[in-house]
C-alpha cells in the first residue's frame, strides 16, 4: 500500500474512547484493519497500567501502550514494563515540600508503573484498590518502592463531586486555573504540569517526560521518522505529541488550544471520529495499492 502512515498514535479518553470509556465495535474493526495492513497503532495515554487491562484485545499484534503520560511503555499482552521514566527521590521530596508549604490542604498521590499510593486525605475514587494504599502520607513510600512516574495533586475543597468534567463551568475553570498556577509556582523546575482534562487535578511529570518524548523514542526503535506518524488527541497534554508527529489531528470535542494547533480536525469522539478518519485513510491506501 501507499499513502499510509507507518505508525498511528492516539490518545484514549476523549479521543479514541467514547464517553463511557469503551471502544466501539466500529473502532475495534478499524484498529484490526490497520494492524492487518501493517500500520502500528500505539495508544498514548495519561492512564496508569491498572486502567488498561480491558483494552488488551484492541492493541493489535504488538500489544504495547505508552502510558502514565509518557513515563511508561507497557506490553499489555504480558504485563511487562518495557520502559520507565521517573523522578529521582530528591526531586519528589522537593515537589512534595513545595506543595505542602504552598497548598497545605492539597492531597497527593504517587503513580508508579507497579501501582499507586495516596495521601490519607485523597478521595477514595477507586474502591477496588487496597485500602492500605491510603494509609500514610505519600512521601513515606519513598525508598520502599520504585521511582515515582507521576505526582497527582488536588485540593478536595476546590473540585466538584467525583467525575470528570471536560467542559467545566466558568467558576470552576477559574478556580482550577488558580490552583494550577499555585502548583506550578510551588514545584518550580522539579516538575511540569500536564493537563489531561480532569477538573481540579494537577498531573505533574518529571522534566523532559511527556507523550511526545516517549513516542519519539518508541518510533526510533521501530526506525520510523516523525513524518511517517499520525497522532490524534484532545487535550493540552497531547499537544507535544501532535506537534511532533508528521500529522497532528484533533477530535471535534478537543480543547480550544488543541483545535487551534492541529493540522486537521475529525469527528467527535462519541461519533468514532478517529476510526472514521482512519477507515477513509485505509480505503484510499487500498485504492492506490
Amino acid at each position: 500500500m501507499t499513502g499510509l502512515p507507518r505508525v498511528v498514535a492516539t490518545d484514549l479518553d476523549g479521543t479514541l474512547l467514547r464517553s463511557d470509556g469503551k471502544v466501539s465495535d466500529r473502532t475495534r474493526q478499524v484498529l484490526a484493519d490497520l494492524d492487518a495492513a501493517g500500520v502500528e497503532v500505539v495508544f498514548v495515554t495519561a492512564r496508569p497500567p491498572r486502567w488498561l487491562d480491558h483494552l488488551a484485545d484492541t492493541v493489535g499484534g504488538h500489544g504495547r501502550v505508552i502510558c502514565i503520560g509518557g513515563a511508561c511503555v507497557l506490553d499489555l499482552a504480558t504485563g511487562e514494563t518495557l520502559e520507565t521514566c521517573g523522578f529521582d527521590d530528591d526531586a519528589v521530596r522537593a515537589v512534595v515540600t513545595g506543595i505542602r508549604t504552598a497548598l497545605p490542604h492539597a492531597a497527593l498521590a504517587f503513580e508508579r508503573p507497579d501501582g499507586v499510593a495516596f495521601d490519607p486525605a485523597y478521595p477514595k475514587r477507586e474502591p477496588a484498590l487496597d485500602p492500605g494504599l491510603w494509609s500514610v502520607p505519600v512521601e513515606e513510600t519513598l525508598g520502599a518502592r520504585g521511582p515515582v512516574s507521576k505526582i497527582l495533586a488536588l485540593d478536595p475543597a476546590r473540585i466538584p463531586p467525583p467525575g470528570i468534567l471536560l467542559d467545566p463551568p466558568e467558576d470552576i475553570r477559574l478556580a482550577q486555573e488558580e490552583f494550577f498556577t499555585a502548583v506550578r509556582a510551588a514545584v518550580g523546575e522539579y516538575a511540569h504540569l500536564a493537563y489531561s482534562g480532569a477538573v481540579g487535578l494537577a498531573e505533574l511529570m518529571p522534566p523532559g517526560v511527556d507523550k511526545a518524548a516517549a513516542l519519539a523514542r518508541w518510533c526510533t526503535r521501530l526506525g520510523v521518522d516523525a513524518a511517517d506518524v499520525w497522532a490524534f488527541g484532545d487535550m493540552p497534554n497531547d499537544l507535544p505529541m501532535l506537534t511532533w508527529a508528521g500529522r497532528g489531528i484533533a477530535v471535534a470535542n478537543a480543547h480550544a488550544d488543541v483545535l487551534a494547533c492541529a493540522d486537521a480536525v475529525v469527528g467527535h469522539h462519541d461519533a468514532d471520529g478517529v476510526a472514521e478518519e482512519l477507515a477513509t485513510l485505509l480505503a484510499r491506501g487500498l485504492d492506490r495499492a
